[in-house]
C-alpha cells in the first residue's frame, strides 16, 4: 500500500479558523495569560489530541483532545469535477464535551481530557457517540438543522412572549430554509460509578449496553439508565498493599454480546463470558506468553504491560500492544501469540533513559485495517509502523509537515542502530521522544488512516491512480 496525504493533510489545533466555527469563549480561556496548561514547546497542552475514531461507515472521523473538546470531520462527497477529492475530511462539528471538575471529598482535580470516543451505528439522520474523561461518560447526539419554524402565535420573531390581548388572528407556523447548522447535544450523562480513572469504553454488539473500565473495575451500562450500572469485573484486593496488577484496556467481542476481553499491566489477557456468572472475576480463557529468562531485566514488568487490546473485525483474533511489540492471539490458543511484531526493538538499549524521562510509560494504541490483514501502531519521532500479516513485510512512515505535501508519496524511513549511517537513515540517538504517535485510526473499509501527532491530525490515503 502506497500512502499519500490528502490535500488537507493536517489540522493545527492552535489555529481555530475552521469555517467560522471558532469558539470565542473557549479561545479566550485557552489563551489567557494565567492558563497553567501551556507547554514548553509553545503548543497548548489543551490542544494535544488524546483519541481518534472513525465511525462505522468511515464518513465521519472524531478526535478528542486534552482540553475536553470533540472535533468531528466529515468526508467530502465525490463529484464529477473533483474525482480525487473524496479522501478529504473537513470540519463538521466542534463542541466542548467535558469541563474540568473538582472532587471535594477526595480533594482531587478531574481533568477534562477526552480519554476515549466510541461511535454508535447510525440508526436515523442523527449520529451518536460516547465520550469519556477520567470519571464521566457522556452520550452525544450530533444532528443537522437546515430549517427553522416561523410564524408563532404566542412569540414574536425574536422569541419574546407576546401579550395575549394583542393576538387577534391565528397563524399557522411554517418551516423556512436556513443555513445548515450542526448541533451537538448531550443525551445521557453516566457519572459517579468509577473510583479510579476510566481507561476504556466499548459498545456492545447488542447496541443496548456498553462497558466502561477503570484500573480495578469494569462496569456494564444500559444506554437508557444513567443512575445505575452493573459491576462485572472487580480485581480490587481487600488490602490495597496486595495489589499486583491493574486493568489497562477492555473491549467487547464484535459479534457475541456476552463475550469481552480485558488486559492487565502484567501482560496478560482475560476472556470473560457474562453467561457464566454475573460477576466475571473468573475468566473463561487466560492468554499469557511465558517470559524468556534470558531477556529478564529491571524493565521487564514495565515493558510487558499491555496498553491496548483490540478484537479483529472477524472476532477470531485479539491484537495487543505492549511497549516494544504488537502481538496477535488466536482465541483458540492461550499459551502464546501466533504472531509477534517488533515495533521499535532498537529502543531496548535506551530503556534506562526512557525510564528516566517517563517515556517508558507511554500508552501506544494499535488498529486493524478493514480486512484484518494489516496492523498499524505508533512510535517515536512521529513514526508509525505498518505490518502486513500475509507478506510479513513491515514499513516505517513519518507524519510531519515537511513530507506531507498534497499528492506527495510517503517514503519509508529507517532507523540506524550503530555503525555507518546511510543518507536516508536516522540514528537512534537523534530520535525525538517528545514527538510520539500514540493514537491512530483506520477507515473501516478503505485504505485511509488518521494519525494524531501531538496537536496535528494527519489523514493519509492509498495512492489514487
Amino acid at each position: 500500500m502506497v500512502l499519500q496525504p490528502s490535500e488537507r493533510h493536517y489540522r493545527d489545533w492552535s489555529d481555530r479558523r475552521w469555517k467560522g466555527q471558532e469558539s470565542r469563549v473557549l479561545t479566550d480561556r485557552l489563551q489567557s495569560p494565567a492558563d497553567p496548561r501551556r507547554s514548553v514547546n509553545s503548543v497548548m497542552l489543551a490542544d494535544i489530541i488524546s483519541t481518534v475514531e472513525f465511525n462505522h461507515t468511515g464518513e465521519l472521523l472524531a478526535t478528542g483532545d486534552k482540553g475536553g473538546r470533540v472535533v468531528i470531520f466529515q468526508r467530502e462527497q465525490e463529484s464529477k469535477n473533483q474525482v480525487h477529492r473524496r479522501g478529504e475530511y473537513n470540519v463538521y462539528s466542534t463542541f466542548q464535551s467535558h469541563e474540568p471538575e473538582f472532587d471535594y471529598l477526595k480533594s482531587l482535580e478531574i481533568e477534562e481530557k477526552i480519554n476515549k470516543i466510541r461511535w454508535l451505528p447510525q440508526q436515523n439522520a442523527a449520529y451518536f457517540l460516547l465520550s469519556t474523561n477520567d470519571k464521566t461518560v457522556k452520550l452525544w447526539k450530533v444532528s443537522e438543522r437546515d430549517k427553522r419554524p416561523e410564524g408563532y402565535n404566542l412569540k414574536d420573531e425574536e422569541g419574546r412572549l407576546r401579550d395575549p390581548a394583542t393576538i387577534t388572528t391565528l397563524r399557522v407556523p411554517v418551516l423556512r430554509p436556513m443555513d445548515l447548522m450542526v448541533e451537538a447535544t448531550p443525551r445521557r450523562v453516566f457519572a459517579n460509578a468509577h473510583t479510579y480513572h476510566i481507561n476504556s469504553i466499548s459498545v456492545n454488539s447488542d447496541y443496548e449496553t456498553y462497558m466502561s473500565a477503570d484500573d480495578l473495575r469494569i462496569n456494564l451500562w444500559n444506554f437508557e439508565i444513567t443512575n445505575q450500572s452493573f459491576n462485572i469485573v472487580d480485581i480490587k484486593p481487600a488490602n490495597m498493599e496486595e495489589l499486583t496488577e491493574v486493568i489497562t484496556a477492555a473491549e467487547f467481542h464484535p459479534h457475541h454480546c456476552n463475550t469481552f476481553v480485558y488486559s492487565s499491566s502484567k501482560g496478560t489477557i482475560r476472556l470473560c463470558d457474562m453467561r457464566a456468572s454475573a460477576l466475571c472475576d473468573r475468566h473463561t480463557k487466560f492468554f499469557e506468553e511465558p517470559e524468556d529468562p534470558s531477556n529478564r531485566s529491571f524493565f521487564s514488568e514495565i515493558i510487558s504491560s499491555i496498553s491496548d487490546v483490540k478484537f479483529s473485525h472477524s472476532g477470531r483474533y485479539i491484537m495487543t500492544r505492549d511497549y516494544l511489540t504488537v502481538k496477535v492471539w488466536d482465541l483458540n490458543m492461550e499459551n502464546r501469540p501466533i504472531e509477534t511484531y517488533q515495533v521499535h526493538d532498537y529502543l531496548r538499549s535506551k530503556l534506562c533513559s526512557l525510564y528516566e524521562n517517563d517515556c517508558i510509560f507511554d500508552k501506544f494504541e494499535c488498529v486493524w485495517n478493514g480486512s484484518d490483514s494489516v496492523i498499524m501502531t505508533g512510535s517515536y519521532n512521529n513514526f508509525f509502523r505498518m505490518f502486513d500479516r500475509n507478506t510479513k513485510r513491515d514499513v516505517t512512515l513519518e507524519a510531519s509537515r515537511e513530507n506531507s505535501k498534497p499528492r506527495a508519496i510517503l517514503k519509508p524511513r529507517k532507523v540506524c542502530v550503530g555503525g555507518k549511517r546511510r543518507k536516508d537513515e536516522i540514528s537512534v540517538d537523534s530520535l525525538d521522544f517528545s514527538k510520539k504517535i500514540l493514537h491512530t485510526a483506520w477507515h473501516p473499509s478503505e485504505n485511509i488512516i488518521a494519525v494524531a501527532a501531538t496537536n496535528n491530525l494527519y489523514i493519509f490515503q492509498d495512492k489514487v491512480n
